[in-house]
């Protein structure tokens, strides 16, 4: 069977050797990888020890990238009172409480990359499950999207705040940044959320936890990546 990618990522496969790289060596190669002509985004994807199907094995979290993603994210605020006013001076793009319960509902309005909630307003944010659950855009207390403190929580998702979540595979797949980031942010990116990971390992997690790590671009092919420091915490 004929090899489907182009011959741009096949050439660019051919620079990578059939081994694991140190992290910092990693981000170089996938920087040099590049092809596209847009700013690609780099990406982190970490196969973990884990079984998500027992939820005391279930790996997530946040983190606030130290660089950012190079671009701000758009963010709902689903709130009431002083709150909205709140939400408002703190940058959100989008403010409301039922009206925008109602147009999501209605007109299947997904114009947001992130959606806060106070807890007062989850009775009605959980009318949209169903359509914001799938996306992974349902406000959740664990990574700090159903809270009192709507101005700090659109604060940092505007500075580059990342939710993890395991998947069903036990694979976590996140972005770090972008390929036109300097060196230095993309190590400080990917080793901020790498640890994070790490520092979220379930305590019935037996035996190694993080089985692979892959660092790639949008369009670019994998970069093997040693997990030797994320298994003995030594990052």
């Amino acid at each position: 069977m004929a090899n489907k990618r182009g011959k741009q990522y096949q050439s660019a496969s051919k620079l990578i050797e059939n081994r694991p790289y140190e992290l910092e060596e990693a981000i170089t190669l996938v920087k040099k990888l590049k092809f596209a002509k847009f700013d690609e985004t780099v990406e982190v994807h970490m196969r973990l020890g884990v079984d998500p199907k027992h939820a005391d094995q279930m790996v997530r979290g946040t983190v606030v990238l130290p660089n950012g993603l190079g671009k701000s994210k758009t963010v709902l605020v689903i709130a009431s009172g002083e709150k909205m006013r709140e939400a408002e001076e703190a940058g959100a793009d989008f403010v409301g409480g039922e009206d925008m319960v109602h147009r999501i509902q209605t007109e299947n309005w997904l114009g947001f990359d992130a959606v806060i909630a106070t807890p007062d307003m989850m009775r009605s944010v959980g009318r949209l499950g169903k359509i914001l659950g799938p996306r992974g855009l349902m406000p959740n207390p664990k990574t700090g999207t159903v809270t009192m403190e709507v101005g700090r929580a659109v604060k940092e998702i505007k500075a580059g705040k990342v939710e993890f979540r395991v998947d069903k595979t036990g694979i976590i797949h996140a972005p770090v940044g972008k390929v036109s980031f300097a060196q230095g942010s993309l190590l400080e990116n990917a080793s901020s959320l790498i640890q994070a990971v790490v520092k979220a390992k379930p305590a019935a997690a037996k035996g190694k936890y993080v089985r692979s790590v892959t660092l790639c671009s949008t369009m670019g092919p994998g970069v093997a990546v040693d997990v030797t420091p994320f298994n003995t915490r030594a990052l």
